[in-house]
């Protein structure tokens, strides 16, 4: 590789493993020691090294936490969304990791692995390396690896020898990939296949992608099958109410509607009870409990709510929210990672932006309208008057605050939208 090249893992892996393994041990060593590596590491692991720095993890030591308790693993594993689709994942992974000498792990969202399945001797040199269930493999925890940093930039992530920040790991090798709730965009955990740093394939990437994809498809086909039960519960309800009323499952998605035009989604409260309450897009309305879901009934009010405060917070990497001040109390709505990046931006520019100044900052292509307009209507659905449009803003009499994180390197990490990672810093190879 050519002197300022950067490192290719295709070209990686032709290599004999021990003179890869040799070559970015140096790469890792240079830049740790804060000179420039005659071949710059890839920017995903350069970022995260850095996040690993300012954060204090040792590179030398793998500070282990204790294990989780059986019984937690056990109450974790069953409120987990992924539990209906290990099956998928099994049939996937499982069969090929074991032949080719891998193992396959899931964690939560936490980073918490709750199954490990594959060849028995790579499973005894993953105890060896406290990859085992019920450890935590968060970035923050074991440094650069193919669970925690997935967690972090939301995209598949793949890591090889000395790549991991943490010296303990350089034997290994793995990949992950995170799934998402296709629902809500929603962090669920992440799926990963390592094993000894031999058996090392660039294209182990799409493959692992792709299984991540189809388990996010499967629960796409239990949300509509969900919603189609509901449908039949709800149509004898809403024919004998007059007026307006929906029925929404229990994170809002509509199922039916009477008297009203049909919203795909509401923002019910963080905890919804039976009784009075205000949704963003209805204003007050009574919730009565159905069978897998809401029957929601909005109410007239003579009182606009008229926001006060208007608090967004991307201060920590994996947990985006905005919460809401107004005459009504307060309410509190956890973001996915684009509307993260589109109320920042939002929060940035008072003034406001238009559809295609926003396609500009996300994509660096001010054409791609049709995708901004298409999440910026998601986000009114919860946001509602608080959103303004031609241009898209926030209110001019609304206060808005954005928590930042404690260093803007680790603002949005997942985001590769330009005028975030600009906001960044840009990459420094």
């Amino acid at each position: 590789m050519d002197q300022e090249s950067t490192i290719d893992l295709t070209r990686l892996s032709a290599m004999d493993a021990a003179r890869a393994a040799r070559m970015l041990k140096g790469v890792r060593d240079a830049t740790l020691s804060g000179h420039r590596p005659r071949v710059r590491p890839r920017p995903v692991i350069h970022e995260s090294w850095g996040r690993m720095l300012r954060g204090g993890v040792d590179p030398d030591h793998d500070v282990r936490r204790g294990l989780l308790g059986v019984d937690e693993v056990e109450e974790r594993r069953q409120a987990s969304p992924l539990l209906p689709v290990l099956p998928v994942l099994r049939e996937a992974l499982v069969t090929v990791a074991e032949a080719a000498q891998h193992i396959m792990v899931v964690s939560d969202a936490d980073g918490r692995i709750l199954w490990r399945e594959g060849h028995p001797t790579v499973l005894r040199m993953g105890d060896r390396l406290g990859f085992e269930v019920g450890a935590h493999w968060a970035e923050d925890v074991v440094g650069t690896n193919g669970v925690g940093t997935p967690l972090v930039t939301r995209r598949p992530v793949q890591v090889f020898s000395a790549e991991h920040f943490v010296r303990s790991h350089h034997p290994w090798t793995c990949t992950g990939a995170p799934m998402t709730d296709p629902r809500d965009g929603r962090l669920l955990g992440v799926v990963d296949v390592s094993g000894p740093l031999e058996t090392m394939h660039p294209g182990t990437l799409s493959w692992v992608h792709a299984v991540a994809q189809l388990a996010e498809a499967r629960l796409r086909e239990r949300h509509v099958n969900g919603l189609e039960r509901l449908r039949a519960v709800a149509a004898p309800v809403l024919a004998r109410i007059g007026g307006r009323a929906l029925v929404v499952d229990a994170h809002g998605w509509t199922a039916a509607v009477t008297g009203m035009p049909l919203p795909d989604r509401v923002a019910l409260p963080r905890a919804p009870a039976e009784g009075s309450c205000w949704i963003p897009s209805l204003g007050p309305c009574t919730l009565a409990p159905l069978a897998g879901g809401w029957l929601v009934r909005p109410r007239r009010s003579d009182q606009p709510r008229t926001a006060v405060r208007v608090v967004l917070d991307v201060s920590r990497p994996r947990h985006w929210s905005v919460r809401v001040w107004g005459a009504a109390g307060s309410w509190t709505h956890e973001l996915s990672p684009r509307h993260a990046e589109l109320l920042y931006l939002l929060a940035l520019r008072r003034e406001g932006r238009t559809a295609s100044g926003l396609a500009e900052d996300l994509f660096g292509d001010p054409a791609r309208t049709v995708t901004v307009r298409a999440e910026l209507s998601r986000v009114r659905r919860y946001l509602g008057c608080l959103l303004e449009h031609r241009p898209y803003r926030f209110p001019e009499d609304a206060e808005v605050e954005v928590v930042m994180p404690a260093d803007i390197r680790d603002l949005l990490p997942h985001s590769t939208a330009p005028a975030v990672v600009a906001a960044r810093g840009g990459f420094d190879g």
